[in-house]
């Protein structure tokens, strides 16, 4: 029996990285702040969020905010914030993804289809009948992806309204 013919090459593969989707932790609030200041950035705004503003949002005596992070184990690669709805009218809780966000280098891999998926599933376990998303006029790449996530365009309808409380 001779073996097959087999050259030695070397090749050089490229492998998306392994990710933990999981909650935010204590230990996550410096780099969970810091991808907030990137996605900020990257719509020209500013980023006042603090790791101790987020302690008190995730972790504090009311927390406001659920926060899941895609962990490569040697830091964390892309984060997704939830916060409740509520259609009064319907008697129907919701959730909206406040914020979805992959770092540049790692988009491309599932990373954010793994996040949408995570937020499903706590949407749903906290009794949740919908999840909402909104991306800015123009973003087409986000358009693209969250219609490619099975979520329908719904047009915004009225004005907001919005006062500053001292």
């Amino acid at each position: 029996m001779t073996a097959p013919l087999i050259e030695d090459s070397e090749i050089s593969l490229t492998r998306p990285p392994v990710v933990t989707i999981r909650a935010a932790k204590r230990h996550d609030l410096p780099e969970l702040s810091d991808m907030i200041a990137l996605l900020a950035a990257h719509h020209n705004d500013a980023a006042a969020m603090t790791p101790d503003t987020l302690e008190r949002d995730l972790f504090g005596d009311m927390p406001w905010i659920t926060a899941l992070v895609a962990d490569s184990g040697s830091g964390l690669v892309g984060y997704a914030i939830l916060v409740p709805l509520y259609r009064a009218q319907e008697g129907q809780r919701g959730m909206d993804l406040h914020h979805l966000f992959v770092r540049d280098g790692q988009r491309g891999h599932g990373i954010g289809q793994h996040l949408v998926a995570r937020a499903r599933e706590v949407a749903r376990s906290a009794g949740c009948g919908y999840l909402s998303v909104s991306a800015a006029t123009g973003n087409s790449a986000a358009h693209r992806f969250y219609e490619q996530m099975d979520f329908k365009p719904r047009p915004v309808i009225g004005m907001r309204y919005m006062q500053a409380l001292a």
